[in-house]
């Protein structure tokens, strides 16, 4: 495969008809030698974000060693591409066919539940197998992310005792974990998730071995700027430094968005302008399901347009399947003079972007090359590395 600088040197020598999906390697290396290095613990990649094999195995040879998979799917995936890895089924409801191919055929020994009934799935399929490593998953809220996912999974504190118990007995290590939300916007919420962890602990009196914080961890997108990455570490090395558990507890975390963000980028190009409206050729049911679904706004440039000081416009998408739902609203600012048969950048698709697309419609075919320049925005360089406008980065947003 070619390799090309930048996108704009790659539309000049393709003229691709259909989208070209970037992949920057360099990136997903620095992220995982971060995470590797700054964060106070064990880091699992959460497969879901992005299950692109290469990806995979460059963030295993960067030290991300350990993987969070959701799926027996997925469980094959990382068992078939890194033998050596350690696979982690953390999706708290799991067929007990799955968990018992996942632990007899691929090594499986982490499994995450949230109720009693899921703990006696896997006793049942593991035939009450004494090697296991059972994180019970609390509920906890979703305040200060921008995707909540505080409804569907987690048990409250309240209820935890019995189940913590029980796993306790089962468990030869017994872990608490949680989810903030994606795209959390304050250490905060992880403060106030491992406060209620200590609840939990306290409670039942069980001897706690594991404390997995999950996911969440911010990139940078248009109105989106978090605290550093550092603040996070920081707030969560202290909440948990103070929290009543076995004094060579271990502290776990499972980064998909902070890891796999800057991997990616995508070059779209315009069908047909209408006004305000770009025509472009990915969309709702491919790369562009976030910018559609859940109005997320991603950086956009155009590829080889006008000056930085040129007019700009406030456009909207539209993808190119026959359905009115292939809208992405924006809005995405470009040059005024954006027309049909120009190349369009969208920047920070590597987390749920290739991971969500489909061949609905017929469309969905895609080329991918990899890519040298830096991507739109990072989190790993220069002033991101250290930001902070405030005197306290443990704040509200906006605080």
């Amino acid at each position: 495969m070619h390799n090309y600088d930048n996108a704009q040197e790659l539309t000049k020598a393709l003229s691709p008809d259909i989208p070209v999906l970037l992949n920057r390697p360099h990136a997903a290396r620095r992220a995982a030698r971060y995470f590797v290095e700054q964060f106070p613990g064990r880091s699992l990649y959460a497969v879901k974000a992005n299950p692109s094999p290469e990806l995979l195995k460059l963030l295993y040879n960067e030290g991300v060693t350990h993987f969070d998979v959701a799926s027996l799917e997925e469980v094959r995936l990382v068992r078939a591409i890194l033998p050596e890895a350690e696979l982690c089924f953390m999706h708290p409801i799991k067929s007990e066919a799955s968990i018992r191919e996942a632990y007899y055929d691929h090594g499986v020994r982490v499994f995450s539940l949230d109720s009693i009934d899921e703990l006696e799935k896997i006793e049942r399929a593991t035939d009450n197998a004494e090697d296991l490593t059972l994180c019970v998953r609390l509920k906890v809220a979703s305040e200060f992310s921008q995707i909540s996912l505080a409804s569907k999974f987690g048990i409250d504190v309240d209820d935890s005792t019995a189940l913590l118990m029980r796993a306790r007995q089962t468990a030869d290590a017994l872990g608490i974990c949680f989810h903030v939300g994606s795209q959390a916007m304050t250490p905060l919420a992880y403060v106030h998730a491992l406060e209620r962890v200590r609840m939990a602990i306290v409670e039942a009196s069980v001897t706690v071995d594991i404390v997995d914080v999950g996911g969440g961890f911010p990139s940078i997108y248009p109105d989106m700027e978090p605290p550093s990455l550092n603040h996070y570490f920081s707030a969560i090395s202290r909440t948990f430094e103070d929290l009543p558990i076995s004094y060579s507890a271990e502290l776990w975390c499972e980064p998909g968005r902070a890891l796999a963000a800057e991997y990616n980028s995508l070059i779209v190009k315009v069908e047909q302008r209408r006004g305000n409206e770009l025509y472009i050729n990915d969309g709702a049911y491919g790369t562009l399901f976030d910018a559609a679904h859940i109005g997320w706004r991603f950086p956009v440039k155009l590829i080889g347009g006008t000056s930085p000081d040129a007019a700009s416009t406030e456009y909207s998408f539209y993808g190119p399947t026959c359905d009115d739902m292939d809208h992405m609203a924006g809005p995405f600012i470009l040059p005024d003079d954006v027309k049909t048969g120009d190349y369009i950048e969208i920047g920070m698709l590597g987390a749920y972007g290739s991971a969500m697309r489909t061949k609905f419609n017929g469309y969905g075919s895609i080329d991918d090359y990899d890519v040298i320049d830096e991507p739109m925005a990072s989190v790993y360089v220069g002033e991101n590395l250290d930001r902070t406008n405030r005197e306290n980065v443990v704040s509200f947003p906006g605080a």
